[in-house]
């Protein structure tokens, strides 16, 4: 069966998959060749610009698989969580679908927790880790544990990247707080944090875990 559609058409159609804050780029390997902005963000992408260094596509093409981070304002002038899928044609990588979504805060640097019978603001340097245990959220800071109402991918969405590090389906860990990394068995890790506490990797996010470390 013959699908006789061009780009234009078909993205749109695949933009109806999401929602209208969410933009959408595709470009081959080199320039963007499509670009549908959104009402919450816009990057100014316009057909014909190169794909530069830094932007999630950009990563996609080069590691040939599928990319997913937050970048900040530094590339296109707003901050932005984006996930990038690179495609191929006849066995080579020809090109690159990116969906770019807002990111949830701009300007946050607390998450405020619940403990006790009140709520606590905790600066994003001062938490250890976020783990996801018996259907709650637990925040743990340097000084107090609490619980939040948001789910471990909701913080995965919007935590800065350059510190927080989801390392396990129910841990995101702040990296400038591991004390000391164990090699553990299937190319896994155990984190030991600053509090001392034990921190698995699992063996999902291992790979990326140790490129992002750099060992």
């Amino acid at each position: 069966m013959d699908l006789n559609i061009n780009t234009d058409t078909l993205m749109d159609i695949i933009g109806e998959l999401f929602s209208d804050e969410t933009s959408l780029a595709l470009s081959d390997t080199e320039k963007y060749i499509y670009y549908r902005p959104s009402k919450r963000v816009n990057l100014k992408i316009k057909p014909g610009d190169p794909v530069v260094e830094g932007t999630i596509a950009y990563k996609a093409l080069k590691t040939k698989q599928k990319v997913s981070e937050y970048i900040d304002r530094d590339i296109f002038g707003v901050p932005y969580y984006g996930m990038a899928v690179p495609y191929e044609t006849n066995g080579e990588i020809t090109g690159c679908v990116t969906a770019i979504f807002p990111t949830l805060t701009n300007a946050m640097s607390v998450v405020t927790i619940n403990s006790e019978d009140s709520w606590v603001p905790v600066p994003f340097s001062d938490i250890l880790y976020i783990e996801a245990k018996n259907r709650k959220t637990f925040i743990n800071s340097l000084n107090i544990t609490g619980t939040h109402k948001n789910t471990l991918n909701e913080f995965d969405y919007f935590l800065p990247r350059d510190r927080f590090i989801r390392c396990h389906r129910s841990y995101i860990i702040n990296i400038n707080h591991i004390k000391q990394i164990y090699p553990d068995t299937h190319s896994t890790f155990i984190l030991k944090m600053s509090d001392d506490t034990s921190i698995p990797v699992s063996q999902t996010h291992s790979s990326y875990f140790r490129k992002l470390l750099g060992f």
